[in-house]
């Protein structure tokens, strides 16, 4: 029985030759990531651990941003938590404001993580990384200070389901697309503690910022981790943006999986996820009444990437947001911002009438940066949409690309841009 290729990664991480589902492991890590609301949690349990320093000051990741720029006293302490931390550690990969951006789109830009690295990171859309062939999944504070203080995590070792994707995305659709589709066909826990394993010939159609999107939101399906094929496209991007050498794993022919899919990319619609749960999905065309909007939020982990901005300006290029409609982008890293202020991408945004928002997860998670008011209603990028999870409990988060976004901003209610 062979094994998958989540699973061959974990067993050279725990130096095994052979690791079934199920099994208990303890595996060492490359690297160690924090955020401004998890790494205080974790810096205070590693002071009870009594160890001296973290493992490797090279290997730990902390990036202040989801409440960055601080919007309160609270979220200033805690970022001064984080920032002494990395001071008296000497951390190499501290990102300070003005050097940060969205976590899971700042790492793979920095090169910090390549095909083959055992990663976690306190925050659930840490599996982003298999999109370049790693393994990396979200963990607990606590799990993330044992991490930084040895170098090392448990795991179980996870079963998987295979989704074979075939042919190519039409014009409109992109990765955000395909995977509410998954998890509105498997249900946010059809994964559950499982390694989602793309496959297929469709995969060569699909952009990096495509996967990386795919990957971010397998945890929105219950899933430990997602995780692709290298193939020359993730090697491109990785010889482009890190140093680090990548270990190339592939699953063996006869790895066992609990379920398989097909997907025909080609036959995918625009998806939009209803509230209040990522796989309350419904395709534009199964809209029949409109749906009055208040805000858009085009960004977030899962969709603030180049790619992502580009096709929001091609959509609002020569358009106007709608009267009484606010729409907010958010460049996901200072690289992406300065190369959209260099394309024109950010005048498109500012002449369209949006407002552009320095590097933050801000409303994704209601900090700030566009909190709903009662009753209102958001076009949004990001990854979730629970009750409250962007302000008032009876604000409504409806999730799309940033395709869908746009049109509906210039609409004020949810559209395509096929329907403008």
């Amino acid at each position: 029985m062979g094994m998958t290729m989540t699973q061959k990664i974990l067993a050279a991480a725990a130096g095994l030759d052979k690791v079934e589902a199920g099994q208990l492991i303890e595996a060492n890590l490359d690297l160690v990531l924090g955020n401004d609301i998890t790494s205080p949690v974790a810096i205070k349990e590693m002071d009870k651990m009594k160890v001296q320093g973290v493992f490797d000051k090279d290997k730990i990741a902390l990036v202040p941003d989801h409440f960055v720029p601080n919007k309160d006293i609270k979220s200033a302490e805690h970022c001064k938590c984080v920032r002494e931390f990395a001071r008296k550690n000497e951390i190499t990969n501290y990102f300070e404001v003005g050097e940060m951006g969205i976590e899971h789109a700042l790492l793979p830009e920095k090169g910090l993580t390549v095909a083959g690295d055992v990663i976690i990171g306190a925050d659930s859309h840490t599996c982003t990384y298999g999109a370049l062939g790693a393994f990396s999944t979200g963990v607990g504070s606590t799990d993330m200070a044992a991490g930084m203080a040895t170098g090392k995590a448990w795991f179980k070792v996870p079963a998987a389901i295979r989704f074979n994707l075939t042919g190519k995305l039409p014009k409109w659709v992109s990765g955000k697309d395909v995977i509410l589709h998954i998890i509105g066909m498997i249900g946010v826990d059809g994964a559950l503690y499982k390694s989602m394993e793309f496959v297929g010939d469709g995969i060569a159609s699909l952009s990096m910022d495509d996967r990386f999107t795919i990957a971010n939101m397998a945890i929105e399906a219950g899933g430990k981790n997602g995780i692709f094929p290298v193939d020359d496209r993730a090697k491109a991007y990785m010889e482009e943006h890190s140093a680090r050498a990548y270990k190339i794993y592939e699953a063996d022919e006869d790895a066992v999986y609990d379920q398989e899919y097909t997907i025909d990319l080609s036959t995918l619609r625009p998806t939009i996820a209803f509230p209040h749960l990522p796989e309350n999905t419904h395709t534009i065309d199964e809209i029949r009444e409109d749906i009055a909007i208040d805000q858009v939020v085009i960004g977030s982990c899962t969709n603030g990437r180049l790619s992502d901005l580009r096709t929001a300006a091609e959509v609002l290029k020569g358009r106007h947001v709608q009267k009484g409609m606010r729409c907010i982008v958010i460049p996901a890293t200072q690289a992406i911002y300065m190369q959209a202020m260099e394309e024109g991408l950010l005048k498109t945004f500012i002449e369209a009438g949006a407002i552009v928002s320095t590097p933050t997860c801000g409303p994704c998670l209601g900090g700030y940066m566009g909190i709903l008011a009662e009753g209102e209603r958001c076009v949004s990028t990001t990854n979730r949409n629970f009750v409250g999870r962007m302000g008032h409990v009876t604000s409504e988060i409806y999730l799309a690309s940033p395709a869908v976004a746009a049109a509906s901003a210039v609409t004020g209610k949810i559209s395509s841009p096929e329907q403008l």
